[in-house]
């Protein structure tokens, strides 16, 4: 059964919420995404293993795009099997699925968030009024991303807390 950090078994697997999880949802904790995300995970368990082991923390989606946090470690065991994991998850929500790792260091979870595509740097802007900006350069390579980059820096803005000046370079 894969872990949701946040809920217990019982609520994922019934889909009616106790009282604790239910204060979880009203405090904003949870959302309905991730619930609905767990459960699709759960469904999904018995077609593939590696799903059994996995620490979900939470789900963000934005423009087409969904993002689930897992544990340290985890992101190599949902890409096992060709990553058909993904393409069912995708399959099932219609969105293209990122694989991020809760905690690490900026630098991981960028390199994450943007992958396939190689980062040539990373920068942080501080701006005159004291907020600041990480700039991204990547690396372009004849075609477009295969993302929107407005929907990548929703994402990063969600769950980290970064705002992204994203470039491109030759």
């Amino acid at each position: 059964m894969p872990k949701m950090v946040n809920v217990c078994h019982f609520c994922l697997k019934s889909g009616i919420l106790c009282s604790k999880c239910q204060a979880k949802l009203k405090k904003g904790e949870i959302s309905q995404t991730d619930l609905e995300i767990g459960q699709l995970l759960l469904s999904l368990e018995s077609s593939y293993p590696p799903l059994q082991e996995i620490n979900f923390h939470k789900a963000v989606t934005t423009d087409g795009i969904l993002a689930l946090i897992v544990g340290k470690g985890d992101v190599t065991k949902l890409l096992s099997g060709g990553g058909k994991v993904l393409r069912s998850i995708g399959e099932k929500t219609g969105k293209n699925v990122r694989l991020l790792e809760a905690g690490g260091d900026d630098r991981k979870f960028l390199e994450d968030l943007f992958a396939p595509v190689s980062i040539l740097t990373i920068n942080t802007i501080w701006l005159p009024d004291g907020s600041r900006e990480t700039r991204v350069i990547l690396r372009r390579r004849g075609r477009r991303p295969p993302f929107e980059v407005q929907a990548i820096k929703d994402i990063a803005q969600k769950v980290r807390g970064m705002t992204l000046r994203v470039e491109f370079a030759d």
